[in-house]
């Protein structure tokens, strides 16, 4: 697909980490970006598979990077599984293998907590920064002697620091499988969950859309799963090598999201 594609698009999906920021580093043509999106009476949306942090905390983090934002500009991973929750198991008490953000944007939703193992319906997985081992121990032991639910807020193996990676929800779930043969059902990126509500919020069609971020198996396998275009930078996870092998292939390849500033003028 050519790259002015890009020009006919009114709604940008923008992953975070490795994309428009780097951990607490912020790539220096994001503030530019955002304001001639914004500046074309076009519109942006942060579309996260990190559940470790809740949209309240993302608002605060990127106000300290020096970016303006609102509730309205977020689709995250734990905004998806609330809804999922929702839909598929609303009466369900749930044991979180997740930060203290995750458990109380889910309690928000009307969700019950608990810690009492003979309680619990559906155990839920996220990125955990506050991870114990007395967690990975509970999640094993409801896996191998309860027949309860199990679902994960994303798939991502690894999380970009401004020193290389640290272990996402998906290296934990498979830590999880080796202990108890058991896989949860993903919520996230790749699924087209959060693309497929942001158009709905934004009153946008697929190809009015793009998916931007920097991993292949989750932010562009989503975007190319809810029919959108795909759009990899390569600021963060993927390499030539991992392009090179992927079978999925996105729609237009970019050094950064500076890129997309010419693309759109």
């Amino acid at each position: 697909m050519e790259k002015n594609y890009l020009k006919n698009v009114k709604l940008f999906l923008f992953d975070m980490d490795g994309t428009l920021y780097l951990g607490n580093q912020l790539f220096t043509f994001t503030k530019e970006l955002l304001s001639l999106i914004k500046k074309q009476g076009k519109r942006y949306m942060f579309m996260t598979n990190n559940s470790s942090k809740s949209v309240e905390d993302y608002i605060l983090k990127l106000e300290k990077l020096g970016i303006d934002a609102e509730i309205e500009d977020f689709i995250t991973s734990s905004q998806a599984t609330a809804l999922y929750l929702k839909k598929n198991c609303p009466n369900d008490r749930l044991y979180v293998c997740g930060t203290n953000s995750l458990k109380k944007e889910l309690e928000q939703n009307g969700f019950v907590i608990t810690e009492n193992l003979d309680e619990v319906d559906c155990i839920v997985m996220g990125n955990d920064t506050e991870l114990t081992f007395k967690k990975l121990d509970d999640v094993s032991k409801l896996l191998c002697t309860r027949k309860v639910k199990y679902i994960a807020t994303n798939p991502d193996y690894v999380c970009p620091t401004e020193y290389g990676s640290v272990p996402d929800c998906g290296s934990v779930c498979d830590m999880i499988y080796n202990a108890t043969s058991k896989r949860p059902i993903f919520i996230g990126k790749p699924e087209p969950a959060m693309p497929l509500i942001a158009m709905d919020i934004a009153n946008c069609q697929k190809n009015e859309t793009a998916v931007i971020g920097d991993r292949i198996y989750t932010d562009v396998k989503s975007g190319i799963n809810a029919g959108c275009v795909s759009v990899l930078v390569m600021s963060g996870e993927t390499d030539e090598e991992i392009l090179r092998t992927s079978a999925d292939k996105p729609d237009i390849v970019l050094a950064d999201c500076g890129e997309i500033i010419d693309l759109i003028k």
